[in-house]
């Protein structure tokens, strides 16, 4: 299972010539079309699946067949309560089967992967020193503001990753309690981290590791137990589900003996006065001590059907399409020498479908609008809120501008940018050649149409 989820591991790759058995899983917005400044319309290329995944038409059918019967859960006697009450414990359910969690493991719904690190972060014990690559997203970098926090610098191998990891818990002082938190797979370069030997090493020394699975969980079958991660954080929007629903699931220990996330009902067992006035709560001290407010009950069981059609349409032939599309990509921009892929630890690393490149002579935001506005196809340029990676992939200082968007520089001058592709279950083939037709043509002949900065964003002149 999990030897995608280990750069130690071979990810066998397809030939872009030979083709794929696998059919793209249905997706919402697969049909729409979108006007270009040339003229005419154009099927929309969704591939800026690492920002946000379409959601599959499986799981908008599941919350379409349920909505008629939404009820507040865990409150309500009546039956719409009694059922979704149900249905919402069955996703959690779900969704540790889907992770493959031990059985005393604890599996808390949030808003997003950033909300699930932010509640990880609130919950650390006293003197806690986390340890995390300056390689991470902005929500595995920024959360452990109250925490002591040792940032390590980017690997240029996985070997050197484990190495790096492994010396600094061994230096740490005092030698208390730990946690490391790294990612599964770069949202900027798509490469797989070396999960399980980074956990062997945190464990060694006594520290625990939680997993940013947000680029991983929806390319590649995860499993907590044999990864042996403390816990595992991931967004509903990622997999193939809406917004607004995300998960963080592991050891329960640390959970139940900090203070709720949140304050207020449903985190509550017990709420009495006491004779000098003040209140007397009780918590919880299963997921719900986390959980406070009526909870997103359809972006939870968004989630759960999600996590059951990727398991049912079989990660192996979803892998196997993927690395078929990655190849299509890699080697269409192999082709023009004028792109440059922006990578960690080398071309032959395993990787998921998240592919982010520069182009000599092109201003990021100003290729990707001509992407959009020529040939109608979505992709990502800035930094990608993994700043710190970029620019040392960049090999900039990292005091030089670039933000999480377009910069201020005009069409035709260098950014500190880069453009990222993206793509998944979704994606057919077209989209694919669509974008590696078109990077070549810009590249050879140019943008057809003028392009001007407002607002921080490139933009088609009009």
């Amino acid at each position: 299972m999990s030897a995608y989820a280990s750069t130690s591991s071979t990810v066998a790759s397809t030939s872009s010539e030979e083709p794929c058995c696998a059919a793209p899983l249905p997706v919402l917005g697969r049909d729409v079309t979108v006007p270009l400044v040339t003229g005419g319309e154009v099927t929309y290329a969704a591939l800026d699946y690492a920002a946000s995944a379409p959601a599959l038409q499986r799981v908008w059918d599941d919350v379409a067949a349920y909505a008629p019967y939404y009820g507040s859960v865990h409150r309500g006697a009546g039956y719409l309560s009694q059922l979704s009450t149900d249905l919402f414990e069955n996703s959690r359910a779900a969704v540790a089967e889907f992770l493959d969690c031990r059985p005393t493991d604890q599996v808390v719904f949030t808003r997003s992967t950033t909300d699930s690190l932010n509640l990880l972060a609130q919950v650390l014990p006293a003197d806690c020193q986390v340890f995390v690559f300056e390689t991470e997203h902005h929500a595995s970098l920024l959360p452990w503001r109250d925490a002591r926090v040792t940032y390590l610098n980017a690997p240029r191998t996985p070997q050197q990753a484990v190495a790096t990891l492994e010396r600094a818990l061994a230096d740490r002082d005092p030698y208390g309690p730990a946690l490391v938190c790294v990612t599964g797979a770069s949202n900027v370069t798509g490469e797989l981290w070396p999960v399980r030997e980074l956990a062997a090493a945190a464990h060694a020394h006594g520290a625990r590791i939680v997993l940013d699975a947000a680029q991983l969980a929806p390319h590649h079958p995860v499993s907590v137990r044999e990864l042996d991660v403390d816990w595992i954080a991931f967004s509903g929007h990622k997999l193939y589900a809406p917004f607004g629903s995300g998960v963080l699931a592991g050891r329960a220990d640390w959970l139940q003996a900090s203070e709720p996330y949140l304050a207020g009902g449903g985190a509550s067992r017990r709420v009495a006065r006491r004779g000098d006035g003040g209140v007397d709560v009780e918590w919880h001290t299963t997921a719900a001590r986390h959980e406070a407010g009526s909870p997103n009950v359809i972006g939870v069981y968004a989630i759960a059907s999600a996590c059951k059609a990727l398991t049912e349409a079989g990660f192996s032939g979803l892998v196997e399409r993927e690395e078929h599309l990655i190849a299509k990509v890699r080697a269409g921009l192999a082709a023009v020498p004028e792109v440059r892929v922006l990578s960690l630890f080398g071309d032959d690393a395993p990787r998921v479908g998240v592919i982010s490149f520069v182009v000599e002579g092109w201003n990021s935001s100003h290729f990707a609008a001509a992407l959009s506005a020529e040939y109608g196809i979505g992709v990502r340029d800035g930094l990608f809120c993994a700043h710190p990676l970029v620019r040392t992939l960049l090999g900039s200082e990292p005091q030089e501008p670039g933000e999480c968007g377009a910069p201020e520089a005009e069409p035709g001058e260098r950014s500190l940018n880069a453009i990222r592709v993206s793509f998944g279950a979704g994606t057919p083939d077209e989209h694919v050649d669509r974008f590696v037709r078109a990077v070549g043509e810009l590249v050879r002949d140019g943008a057809k149409w003028s392009y001007r900065t407002e607002e921080g964003r490139c933009v088609p002149a009009v």
